[in-house]
């Protein structure tokens, strides 16, 4: 009896074990990692959706890191960016003579306009942002240098490049971002000391107006860390990128009030090459959409731009190409052609970038309407080497693009209404491209001005003309001096028709190699029995002077050949 009841309940329980076994291999629990932490925020998803809520989930203060399960896109093919990037139109013209000679800049760093138009520009004269300018807690170790002495901010008249006004001295440790405001007022980054600034129009008397941010103590929640950019609205708001270190957008009041904050840091987990809404890697720069109530950031090393709502910070759109690459520095907004985006991208760095992609760093113009790029530019249609920042009117005529190394700022004009370039300019334009090109592993070729089809015609038939003319010349003298020496001498009649065979073949025009001149013999050569015979001619010519001569009409021979 007892045996009884053990083996039934020994079958019950391995009926349990086979049932529960069963489940769990038709219903199986996904499994959750100790050391993920709760959900990050992110706006316009279903926090309900059980793939969503694993793909948020990150890692925990202290712990491994934990890879993300993003989904990844279905990636486009381009079987050869580089074709593909020369297919891209040159819609602009490099102004390179633009600015004055007289502008002597450091890094440039940014760049805007102000309600007269100047081209205001922000750069570091003798600073420069190497390895040990920071540690490895974002401390900026050059404080003891003290602030810039010379003027950072410079506006520059648009048409010649002259310097308006200058402000911004003794005060700057390591300039980044700068924007005018539509009245007139300068807001500043600076990375070094972790700050906001607005400054009066012109800067006034050199003191801000509003100052956000700890001075040298990098940051979150109130403090900053290496701020990169701001945008200010018609109303007085404005928002910052910050940037380096935070990876966010803020929003604030007139008065300096924090009314908002969104943007999760890629780098807290693992780079993508397509990472999702509101992550950000290095907001680097900021731009307004007005018709569409939008702010756009730069997310450089995403190679991607986002695009969010201006009044609640809710993801709208992210812009893309792989012509661009993985790196997007900055960008502007002009509405002209329906709304474009004018893009500049970077070289190559070891962040999330792969040594088998093909890169080219150019200005590229992106339309919002069709997310596909128009058109690109650069100096001289070549390449950039680091551009940092652009700006672009808003009538989309002009172009200007902040480059840290070489420093300058460029200016680009619509073909439309770009003015020939005399050839003084051309020439400076291939010096400065040469110049701009040494170091390089391999530079590209140069761009060179090509003299019009009308110009070349016409000095093809001068040299023709001159060419036949002094070719005929010599035949003639030739066989005149022939025909006197035949007749003095009164050779056999077979001997002279031998020497007048061989001086006809002397002067055929395809017997190059054969050929003597006739002021190779010892007598010379001398023009004036062409003219006049009772003359006694010129002098016999130069040796040196004739040798260049003939190499050149050698080499112009060949060409029209």
């Amino acid at each position: 009896m007892h045996s009884t009841d053990s083996a039934k309940c020994l079958g019950s329980k391995s009926l349990a074990i086979c049932c529960l076994l069963l489940q769990l291999f038709l219903f199986p629990q996904p499994a959750v990692s100790q050391t993920q932490s709760s959900p990050r925020y992110l706006q316009n998803v279903d926090n309900s959706n059980e793939r969503l809520q694993q793909i948020l989930k990150g890692s925990g203060a202290g712990s491994a890191v934990t890879q993300l399960n993003w989904p990844q896109p279905p990636k486009q093919t381009i079987t050869d960016v580089k074709t593909e990037l020369l297919k891209l139109n040159n819609t602009y013209v490099y102004q390179n003579a633009w600015p004055a000679n007289n502008v002597k800049l450091g890094a440039v760093t940014a760049v805007s306009f102000d309600k007269a138009g100047n081209v205001v520009i922000f750069h570091r004269v003798d600073r420069i942002w190497g390895q040990t300018t920071f540690d490895i807690r974002n401390q900026f170790q050059e404080k003891n240098r003290g602030p810039i002495r010379e003027s950072t901010i410079l506006a520059l008249e648009p048409a010649t490049g002259k310097v308006q006004y200058d402000c911004g001295k003794n005060f700057f440790y390591m300039p980044h971002g700068l924007t005018v405001d539509p009245e007139d007022n300068i807001w500043l980054t600076d990375v070094a000391m972790h700050q906001v600034f607005k400054f009066p129009p012109r800067g006034g008397d050199g003191k801000p107006l509003l100052t956000l941010g700890e001075a040298f103590q990098p940051g979150s929640g109130r403090r900053f860390c290496k701020p990169t950019s701001v945008a200010v609205l018609d109303n007085g708001d404005f928002f910052v990128a910050d940037g380096y270190c935070n990876a966010r957008i803020l929003k604030y009041s007139r008065a300096g009030e924090l009314i908002l904050s969104w943007g999760q840091n890629t780098f807290s987990g693992i780079s993508f090459d397509v990472a999702p809404q509101n992550y950000l890697a290095i907001p680097h720069a900021l731009t307004l959409v007005p018709e569409l109530q939008l702010i756009c950031t730069a997310d450089r090393e995403n190679g991607r731009v986002q695009c969010f709502s201006s009044i609640n910070g809710t993801f709208h759109s992210q812009y893309h190409s792989q012509l661009i690459g993985d790196r997007l520095f900055s960008m502007d907004y002009t509405p002209a052609a329906g709304g474009q985006l004018v893009i500049v991208n970077g070289p190559t760095a070891e962040l999330g970038i792969h040594p088998e992609h093909y890169n080219e760093v150019h200005g590229f113009v992106l339309s919002m309407r069709s997310k596909q790029l128009v058109s690109k530019f650069g100096p001289n249609n070549q390449e950039f080497q680091n551009p940092h920042d652009v700006a672009v009117t808003a009538d989309g005529n002009e172009i200007y693009v902040a480059e840290l190394n070489p420093m300058r700022i460029h200016k680009f004009v619509h073909r439309s209404l770009a003015k020939p370039m005399s050839l003084s300019a051309t020439r400076d334009s291939s010096n400065s491209a040469i110049s701009r090109a040494v170091g390089e592993a391999e530079a590209p070729a140069q761009t060179v001005h090509h003299p019009s089809g009308k110009a070349i015609l016409v000095a093809s038939l001068m040299l023709l003309f001159a060419g036949s003319t002094f070719a005929l010349a010599l035949i003639f003298a030739r066989r005149r001096k022939r025909g006197n020496q035949a007749i003095s001498s009164a050779p056999p009649s077979d001997l002279v028709y031998r020497q007048l065979t061989a001086s006809n073949q002397s002067c055929l025009p395809f017997g190059a190699r054969s050929r003597r001149h006739a002021w190779e013999k010892s007598e010379g050569f001398k023009l004036g029995g062409l003219l006049d015979r009772d003359r006694n001619g010129f002098e016999k010519l130069d040796q040196q002077a004739s040798d260049e001569e003939q190499e050149t009409k050698t080499l112009a021979s060949a060409q029209f050949a």
